[in-house]
């Protein structure tokens, strides 16, 4: 009986064995390394894939090369360069955790036959939380109240603790896209005025919808916002969008929120606009390079609030992100269509 027994457990754990080989090989950064996904999502990752971790394939190439057919990009730790591509034949898909793919070079991807895709809508509501976040902590000075309560010398508010109301104040988005209007939906519910500027002027059911007025140039929005809030995806065009001239354009008690990429601003401007008063403050999720050194200019202001990039940092999108990127991966797998490809 005995015997028996352990003849049918070593079957089992054969058969077991079997069945985790026989799934596809996806390359990845080893769950739960830093900059890596988080352990607490491996098994939607593992319940269709083998994960080869980044770190045993570099060791052991010749073992895993040709396994692999999918490659998930998640923070940039992996460098997707023509070195790695050539080495992985049987590639079909990059998969990119987060919509923003300025890190990854697309021609040079899809010349190997290898197809590009991310992860958009997934995550506009969590980054339209954090620009409002980040607006209402500037306005309102949370980090500074958190700071005297854990460190008050006295119990005298200063009056350099005054905040600035955000009700009924006016609120410019740059870039109204999904998420610049979904930020858009949820400053009608503090009762802001809206102005927007876009390469496209949205309809005017759109623009009823949420009271905004578009302005046909960005000059007309910087000079009348008491708040500006950059959303727009970072390309040639977009490149230091915003410099020496759009901040001498806004108001001196302005502030200037950016939930975009850092590249998009130019930050020796912002240094500079905030060394002169030219503004008020300034709120960023982004910056360059992520993160910035701790003896950055940037870092030493009080009416600056840095983030680390976590504009989409919540266990409810990062589930939806993975799983989106499983579903991307399985289509690539079985040689159907992406249905988030990004083409160059």
């Amino acid at each position: 009986m005995t015997s028996r027994l352990i003849q049918g457990t070593i079957r089992l754990r054969s058969t077991v064995t079997q069945v985790v080989m026989e799934k596809p090989c996806i390359l990845a950064t080893t769950l739960g390394a830093p900059g890596g996904i988080y352990k607490c999502f491996a098994p939607c990752i593992e319940k269709h894939f083998t994960i080869i971790p980044y770190e045993w394939f570099v060791q052991r190439k010749a073992d895993f090369a040709d396994k692999i057919q999918a490659l998930f990009v998640w923070g940039g730790v992996i460098k997707v360069d023509q070195n790695l591509l050539k080495s992985l034949p049987n590639l079909k898909a990059v998969v990119n955790g987060g919509v923003g793919v300025d890190h990854l070079d697309i021609p040079l991807i899809n010349s190997f036959g290898v197809k590009v895709s991310n992860t958009p809508h997934v995550v506009d509501n969590a980054t339209a939380d954090i620009g409002m976040s980040l607006m209402l902590a500037s306005a309102r000075k949370i980090v500074e109240g958190h700071n005297f309560s854990k460190f008050r010398e006295s119990d005298d508010f200063p009056e350099s603790s005054l905040g600035t109301d955000v009700s009924g104040a006016t609120l410019g988005i740059i870039g109204m896209g999904r998420i610049g209007y979904k930020i858009a939906k949820r400053a009608q519910g503090f009762e802001m005025k809206i102005l927007y500027h876009n390469r496209n002027r949205r309809p005017e059911s759109d623009e009823r919808a949420v009271g905004a007025t578009y302005c046909a140039s960005m000059k007309e929005l910087l000079q009348r916002s008491d708040f500006v809030m950059v959303v727009v995806n970072l390309s040639p065009q977009t490149h230091k969008l915003i410099g020496p001239k759009e901040f001498a354009m806004m108001k001196p008690n302005s502030t200037f929120i950016n939930v975009s990429r850092g590249l998009v601003v130019d930050q020796d401007a912002l240094v500079d606009a905030l060394q002169k008063k030219m503004i008020r403050a300034a709120a960023l999720d982004v910056t360059y390079p992520e993160p910035l050194p701790r003896d950055h200019p940037l870092l030493s202001f009080p009416n600056v609030i840095i983030l680390p990039h976590v504009g989409t940092h919540t266990v409810e999108t990062y589930q939806i992100m993975v799983e989106r990127m499983v579903i991307n991966a399985l289509a690539a797998v079985i040689g159907g269509q992406l249905p988030d490809e990004v083409k160059a």
